[in-house]
């Protein structure tokens, strides 16, 4: 039986709160990566360009961060998963 917080996929059923956390470490990656683009190009367009996109998405990290910690407390059994 399958719910709102349950999807099957591959025989084997995914949580929103595991998608969730999945999106929210390829955002942390994604962020990070634009971090060291700005430290280490030579380019001040770039370099801005990649500082400013690394902090809109950290924005979206402690946003998606939110939703975790709310997911986790309506899904105890996935909490550190």
């Amino acid at each position: 039986m399958f719910n709102s917080n349950n999807e099957k996929k591959g025989g084997e059923f995914v949580t929103v709160a595991s998608q969730v956390k999945t999106t929210l470490a390829s955002l942390k990656s994604a962020q990070a990566s634009l971090e060291q683009f700005a430290l280490s190009t030579q380019n001040q367009q770039a370099k801005d360009l990649f500082t400013q996109c690394a902090q809109q998405t950290q924005q979206i990290v402690t946003q998606v961060e939110s939703r975790v910690s709310q997911l986790e407390s309506e899904e105890p059994q996935y909490k550190g998963f």
